[in-house]
């Protein structure tokens, strides 16, 4: 994996990582504290799932480029086509997480 790849992989691991302490924090709030707070929590919990970073083209074109380097160029393309594109600048930002998680899978051996 380039250095590259290897940041943004890092970068969406710690981001990952925050969310669970944060889900986490939030349960155990909830679990220690009376009704009123529960809605203050609902409300917290939906605030932060807005807050949730976007994944941005240059994520996604690092983890592609990546596998088109290790070999699986095919596969990127395939994947690409699945999401109704000839080419990453014309696949919709609105479906970047779903393609990185499918292009996760491609040299895993699943």
């Amino acid at each position: 994996m380039s250095k590259m790849a290897e940041m943004a992989q890092t970068i969406e691991d710690l981001r990952t990582a925050a969310a669970s302490i944060n889900a986490a924090a939030d349960w155990l709030y909830q679990q220690f504290s009376g009704d009123d707070d529960k809605q203050q929590i609902s409300k917290s919990a939906a605030k932060n799932e807005k807050s949730k970073p976007e994944i941005k083209l240059e994520d996604v074109r690092a983890v592609l480029a990546e596998k088109s380097r290790a070999g699986h160029t095919a596969e990127v393309r395939s994947l690409l086509q699945k999401y109704g594109a000839a080419k990453l600048s014309a696949v919709d930002p609105a479906n970047y997480e779903a393609l990185m998680k499918d292009a996760e899978l491609i040299g895993n051996g699943s």
